[in-house]
């Protein structure tokens, strides 16, 4: 791994971020409008063609991409990233951006808690230490004794738990499937499951908002496709501390595009569970490193 490709891993990164928080934005703007389930919907349809494209031209085609080791958990892989993503796309609607991200920033600490009794994985004290902290700061970010608390207020950390759960059963099926398996398992598994609530559900969308979709799908796509791509040119380790970035391009969007309210206590409760990831994340390479003793 030379230096230079870790730096265009970097860069893609930052653009990765950068293309999921426009994809957050546009979500927000057609879940004020449309039913959540057509949304993600479309998207998925998009997602699956793509995948099933992507697959078909890769040495083996569609029959080895195809091939699992896993079928059920890929299939339950598909559905729980669809029902993540309308749960997400709904709070989007109700809470705002900046609400939501705040609280699903806990994410890789959820995944950090869930390590050892779902794969077996040590989590050592320092990291339970970290685990606690970045729950203080969701509690901060929630305010649960006071009256802004609501119960919509725990959909974030519902969908963070969500996505938590989908990251650690995709860590478990990448030991014996390739990631290529895993993306069209996951485009088709997900189109499907949706298909039924998003047709149940349908209104026409006008010309306007259907550009906007057609702007949504194509982020989705792209957006894993650079994120897969920087993986390639640099180590998990040094890009994962990057992602943390999306935090400052929401609330961006929050705030400029959709007037919402950056709260002192969203930004400091947010500030100590960023802290507190990059903390776990800074442990796990310890240990990787100390494991092949480099």
């Amino acid at each position: 791994m030379t230096e230079q490709n870790t730096k265009r891993g970097l860069l893609l990164m930052v653009l990765t971020t950068m293309i999921f928080s426009s994809q957050d934005g546009i979500t927000k703007h057609l879940t004020g409008s449309y039913p959540v389930a057509m949304v993600v919907m479309l998207r998925f349809w998009f997602f699956g063609v793509a995948a099933l494209i992507l697959s078909s031209r890769r040495a083996g085609g569609l029959m080895a991409a195809v091939r699992t080791k896993h079928p059920f958990w890929q299939s339950f892989r598909g559905v729980l990233v669809v029902v993540q993503i309308c749960l997400t796309g709904y709070t989007f609607a109700v809470l705002g951006l900046i609400q939501t991200h705040a609280v699903m920033v806990c994410g890789p600490l959820i995944i950090a808690a869930l390590s050892g009794p779902i794969l077996g994985e040590h989590v050592g004290w320092r990291r339970w230490l970290a685990i606690a902290v970045g729950s203080v700061g969701v509690l901060i970010i929630l305010r649960p004794d006071t009256t802004v608390f609501t119960p919509l207020s725990l959909l974030p950390l519902i969908a963070a738990l969500l996505w938590s759960i989908y990251v650690l059963t995709t860590r478990y099926v990448s030991r014996q499937d390739s990631s290529a398996t895993s993306f069209l398992w996951t485009g088709v598994a997900g189109a499907v499951a949706i298909t039924g609530p998003g047709l149940w559900y349908w209104q026409p969308m006008t010309g306007a908002d259907s550009a906007w979709m057609l702007a949504l799908c194509i982020t989705s796509v792209v957006g894993h496709w650079l994120l897969i791509r920087a993986y390639d040119l640099a180590e998990a380790s040094a890009l994962q501390p990057m992602t943390y970035l999306q935090l400052v391009f929401i609330f961006g969007f929050g705030v400029f595009l959709y007037g919402e309210e950056l709260l002192p206590n969203v930004i400091f409760g947010a500030a100590l569970v960023v802290a507190a990831g990059l903390f776990t994340l800074w442990r796990q390479h310890v240990r990787a490193q100390t494991m092949t003793g480099r």
